[in-house]
């Protein structure tokens, strides 16, 4: 059995051109299929659906989101939790600073309906005419 001594080898080459083809569809299917994260509330609320609901109103000063839960506590203000009697406070607070400040009502479609009377007529008090209804548009369930 005779070796072959004087045999020289070459360096092995990796061909990585496959390598980055492959790499680039994964990169590019990544990015397609990426859903980027929404704003998502502090409480999970299943909201009431719509067929005429508007668009948001923006303005510059930031909008009172209030929140009604089914369970108890009921009322959540901008994600601090909140009796009826402070949220009538701080909504006659925010409307003698800005009488056009806009109101976002979120309310579980199992909510108490008497609470949801409740923001309601605090926000008729407090002067606040801006009020909206958050609910899901018919795409959204």
């Amino acid at each position: 059995m005779q070796f072959r001594a004087n045999k020289k080898r070459s360096a092995p080459s990796v061909i990585i051109v496959s390598l980055i083809d492959v790499l680039m569809v994964v990169l590019i299917f990544l990015v397609v299929s990426t859903t980027f994260k929404e704003r998502v509330p502090a409480l999970d609320l299943n909201l009431p659906a719509s067929q005429h609901a508007g668009s948001a109103i923006t303005e510059t000063d930031e909008p009172l989101t209030i929140q009604i839960r089914q369970e108890a506590p009921h009322l959540r203000l901008n994600n601090r939790t909140v009796t009826l009697t402070e949220l009538s406070a701080l909504l006659q607070e925010r409307a003698q600073r800005n009488p056009h400040v806009n109101l976002n009502i979120q309310a579980d479609e199992k909510a108490p309906f008497g609470e949801v009377v409740g923001v309601r007529d605090a926000a008729s008090t407090a002067g606040i005419t801006n009020i909206h209804a958050q609910v899901k548009l018919p795409a959204e369930r």
